[in-house]
């Protein structure tokens, strides 16, 4: 099974499994009852501010819809993070931290995105973020200002003001994104 059918069929199968319609899902989310339709057959990718939005209105972690196994491991340690074979199948890589910890006070998530991808329109949403540039250079906008960020480099943010993070480079960038759970 490919990433996207794997992808599709995960938001079905959690849609289904909270007994929501298309509709009721489009209605939280503002997307279109024909693209989450498309999304679930794998006739279409997600984009990193659709996949948020889908995750908000289901109820977990972006990440939730990129993990291989659904075990709730108890472990703090997560090994070998990266799969390199993702990068050339998807636009971004979303890759959990959290090593399956319950109810987390805070999310940490590696993020990769891909030359020229970003996340979509500027969106804000509850809580406070903390992106720290691992490889590459990261474009960010908040507030409409943008800002450069290279390997090493961070910045802390209200999650309620408009944002959004760009890959004008052609390499991959390779950044942790640490966000408040509220």
């Amino acid at each position: 099974m490919n990433h996207t059918q794997n992808l599709g069929s995960k938001v079905k199968n959690l849609r289904k499994q909270k007994k929501l319609t298309l509709k009721q899902v489009s209605e939280k989310t503002g997307l279109s009852i024909s693209f989450l339709s498309q999304l679930e057959h794998s006739k279409t990718s997600a984009t990193l501010l659709s996949l948020k939005r889908i995750s908000e209105a289901l109820g977990v972690n972006p990440s939730y819809f990129f993990s291989s196994s659904m075990d709730n491991s108890r472990s703090a340690i997560t090994r070998n993070i990266v799969d390199m074979a993702n990068l050339t199948e998807n636009r971004f890589i979303y890759k959990d931290l959290t090593g399956g910890m319950e109810n987390p006070l805070f999310v940490p998530n590696l993020i990769i995105l891909n030359p020229g991808d970003n996340r979509g329109n500027n969106f804000s949403h509850k809580g406070q973020e903390f992106l720290y540039v691992l490889e590459g250079t990261l474009t960010i906008e908040v507030d409409y200002e943008e800002a450069i960020l290279q390997p090493y480099d961070c910045i802390f943010l209200d999650s309620s003001t408009p944002h959004n993070w760009y890959n004008y480079t052609d390499k991959p960038i390779k950044f942790l994104c640490i966000s408040s759970r509220e």
